[in-house]
């Protein structure tokens, strides 16, 4: 990584010229928000936060930012994990915020494309699409902050992976700002196109290390008309892997979401966050949130479900479930699962794992990760659950003794590695859907290969020869 001295004094007024005075914030208290990650674990400092209003002004700034050698950090609604958005301490850098490039430029209902700016609200290109009768699957639960931009930039995954793919398949076309303000305008709507590498790809998942992601065509699918959403009780993480495998037998690929909660995940929630309450009666390990939709109405599915559901019950792979009887009961179930970070953020400082193994390995890796975190943090209290129909866990921790206000305990990675390497020893990644950021590159030294480490390194180098996009993020 190269270092970077301080830009020319003129540099803030040549943006400032370029993206006038609602796109350049320099006052310490406005920066604030933008200098801070959503976990509170990173904080940088900035020449100055940039706002542009368009992919010209972006390009216009970037080609200062390159004659100056001036770093930049893309910036979508920071909500994201591992810092990646967040600049490091020695205020050389500009934040790149995206926030005011907003616009739904076009929904091709026929296509099934919709072409947005990477500023726009993931829930208003959710809800774009619906207004065409159409679906933009891409769901998680900073949807109504989190921007299209960042989605990309960290290839997100969410809770409807299992039947649609990560970002990465959700896109056809980009247009990004290059590292030396050239634009490439890749915004194809096409779903063949053989004409050469497929260049997307390369910036879909950097973390905005070799460009920014300025606008985007993204995939629409035919908008459901049945949706089901049942919440179960199953005895262990063995059975809930059985679960989905009969569900996936008995409805095919109507299952849409197949979520695995931990009993400790629950009840952290229903201790923190108010208005919720437990969905069943009964009291078991483990949970599964699973949701089917199709183009048939809802009574045809629900019978479906409630047969593959009844069918768990008789192998005595569920001991009690509900379906939800409205959409607000539907709403309900996902509240319990998309509250869990929030309610882990208020129970004190927790040791996050967004790691991915073959769903078939699921169960062992959890019990053995739990063994090797218990060796070693005695009486450590362990919150599991994630997207178990593609593999992905959050296995989070948190430790006795250690607390949010000691700046030790938060840099300490004592934990994280006892997990990855639980991870790696099953053939896992140590990151499935929430990137790398500066949270996890020495875990990505750590674990990936040589040949792996220099080929990335050779992409960013003939991309960003002067390491000015997000410096010190991923490599």
């Amino acid at each position: 990584m190269l270092k970077h001295t301080k830009p020319a004094p003129d540099v803030l007024a040549r943006i400032g010229d370029i993206v006038g005075p609602r796109g350049l914030v320099t006052d310490a208290g406005d920066m604030a928000p933008y200098l801070r990650d959503w976990r509170e674990l990173y904080e940088g400092r900035a020449l100055a936060v940039v706002r542009p209003a368009g992919t010209e002004e972006v390009a216009a700034v970037v080609r200062v930012c390159a004659e100056t050698r001036t770093p930049i950090v893309p910036q979508g609604g920071n909500t994201g994990m591992c810092g990646a958005a967040t600049p490091d301490s020695a205020g050389t850098a500009i934040v790149m915020a995206l926030g005011r490039m907003n616009r739904i430029i076009e929904v091709d209902a026929l296509n099934n494309t919709a072409t947005v700016e990477a500023g726009c609200i993931l829930a208003n290109v959710q809800q774009a699409a619906a207004a065409a009768d159409r679906l933009f699957p891409l769901s998680l639960g900073a949807e109504g902050s989190c921007q299209i931009g960042g989605n990309l930039s960290t290839n997100a995954g969410g809770i409807n992976v299992l039947r649609y793919g990560n970002t990465r398949d959700l896109v056809l076309g980009l247009e990004v700002v290059l590292a030396d303000g050239r634009v490439w305008n890749g915004l194809r709507g096409l779903r063949k196109d053989n004409t050469g590498y497929d260049l997307k790809h390369l910036f879909i998942g950097a973390e905005g290390t070799l460009g920014i992601i300025t606008q985007a065509v993204l995939k629409l699918f035919p908008r459901p008309s049945g949706r089901i959403t049942a919440f179960a009780a199953v005895p262990s993480a063995a059975a809930a892997v059985e679960l989905l495998a009969l569900l996936r037998q008995h409805c095919g690929d109507r299952v849409g979401a197949f979520e695995l909660i931990s009993r400790n995940c629950l009840e952290m929630v229903l201790r923190r966050i108010p208005g919720t309450r437990g969905p069943v009666a009964a009291v078991e390990p483990w949970y599964v949130l699973a949701e089917l939709s199709d183009m048939r109405a809802d009574r045809a599915l629900r019978n479906e479900f409630e047969r593959a559901l009844a069918a768990g019950i008789e192998r005595k792979l569920v001991s009690d479930a509900a379906v939800a009887e409205s959409e607000a009961q539907a709403q309900g179930f996902w509240r319990l699962r998309e509250s869990i970070p929030e309610a882990a953020r208020v129970e004190g400082l927790v040791y996050r794992h967004d790691i991915a193994v073959a769903v078939s390995r699921v169960p062992d890796f959890i019990a053995a990760a739990s063994a090797a975190l218990e060796a070693n943090f005695p009486g450590v209290h362990i919150i599991c659950f994630g997207h178990l129909g593609d593999g992905n866990l959050h296995f989070n921790a948190f430790v006795p003794g250690r607390s949010r206000d000691d700046a030790r305990a938060r840099a300490a990675t004592d934990v994280n590695r006892v997990v990855h390497d639980v991870v790696y020893r099953f053939g896992g990644s140590v990151s499935a859907e929430h990137g790398i950021g500066q949270a996890k590159r020495d875990e990505l030294r750590h674990y990936k290969s040589e040949v792996e480490l220099e080929l990335m390194r050779t992409l960013k180098r003939a991309l960003d020869p002067h390491d000015l996009m997000n410096p010190g993020k991923v490599l």
